[in-house]
């Protein structure tokens, strides 16, 4: 049995094992006492929670509260994982303050040498469509934390380059292009609101207002996202707009397909008017009718502003 099979064995073996002595590990491999010390150091680097007793009757012991039951993949399911693993790669922070790299490590340690020159060769000819941001968001696995628990909390905020704060209860948490979002339930204007992660500086639990129960805000989102005054639109688009909406919209949007036609049917609130026309510049000429007409506008002044801005470079 190579190490690496040995090593994987030996954690689903201990998994149910509050104690086990270094005689369990020589006999059950048939080992020598050198490697299976050498074995239980590969298994402490790779995260299993062993702890040494000295004495007499010396053993070690694994804390349960840190280990995780054993599941068996297929070659398959493995690569499916792997692959999903490195996709993380783009992102400047994870809730889970782990090192990408580190993860691959541990994780190669579980598979052989021939699987694992066939994921690098993999690595090596897939080509992931990722976008790499750089900004960090430190408080996200924080976040996380608060949506689980349903807990409001009080954060503080970077609005254009004031501080400001909210009462809030975090409900839905995504990334786009690299980005880290939030959704949550604002308390101070009785709306659904969408934060960057990255712009959260603080955030502490805030016992005065009673939390919502997930599925509540959820369904609460989507009656009261869209804002009183808000304004409808209809964007018929080519069927090379069709792939650039699958790649980016937003809940307030969607797509309907109308005999061969492809109408993007949303609506954006007040003060969103210079994020809408900035998402429909992205169309180009794949956009061939726009309803109603002060979106149209909208889109041509941006354009004037923005043929005034590279005529004085």
């Amino acid at each position: 049995m190579r190490k690496s099979e040995r090593i994987n064995d030996m954690m689903i073996y201990l998994n149910n094992k509050n104690y086990f002595n270094l005689k369990d590990i020589i006999e059950r491999y048939n080992i020598s006492k050198s490697t299976a010390l050498r074995d239980i150091q590969s298994l402490e680097e790779i995260g299993m929670p062993i702890f040494s007793e000295t004495g007499r009757n010396g053993r070690y012991g694994i804390l349960k509260n840190r280990l995780l039951s054993p599941i068996v993949f297929t070659i398959e399911e493995m690569y499916a994982l792997y692959f999903a693993m490195i996709t993380l790669k783009a992102y400047e922070s994870t809730p889970f303050h782990l090192s990408v790299t580190a993860l691959k490590q541990k994780f190669e340690t579980c598979i052989s040498n021939e699987q694992i020159n066939i994921i690098h060769k993999m690595e090596n000819i897939l080509s992931l469509e990722v976008s790499k941001h750089h900004n960090s968001s430190p408080l996200l696995k924080d976040i996380l934390k608060m949506a689980i628990e349903e807990t409001v909390c009080k954060i503080t905020y970077n609005k254009r380059g004031a501080e400001r704060q909210y009462s809030v209860q975090f409900f839905d948490i995504s990334a786009t292009y690299g980005q880290w979002y939030v959704t949550a339930f604002n308390f101070n204007t009785n709306k659904v609101q969408v934060f960057r992660c990255d712009k959260i500086s603080s955030l502490c639990e805030d016992i005065y207002y009673q939390p919502k129960s997930i599925d509540e805000l959820t369904n609460l989102s989507a009656t009261i996202f869209k804002h009183e005054g808000a304004t409808d639109f209809e964007v018929e688009i080519s069927p090379k707009g069709v792939d650039l909406f699958y790649k980016e919209h937003y809940p307030s949007m969607h797509l309907c397909i109308e005999e061969q036609q492809y109408i993007i049917k949303g609506f954006y609130n007040i003060r969103e008017e210079s994020f809408i026309s900035n998402y429909f510049l992205n169309y180009t000429d794949n956009i061939t009718s726009i309803k109603p007409q002060k979106l149209k506008k909208l889109l041509q002044d941006k354009i004037s502003i923005l043929e005034n801005h590279y005529s004085k470079l």
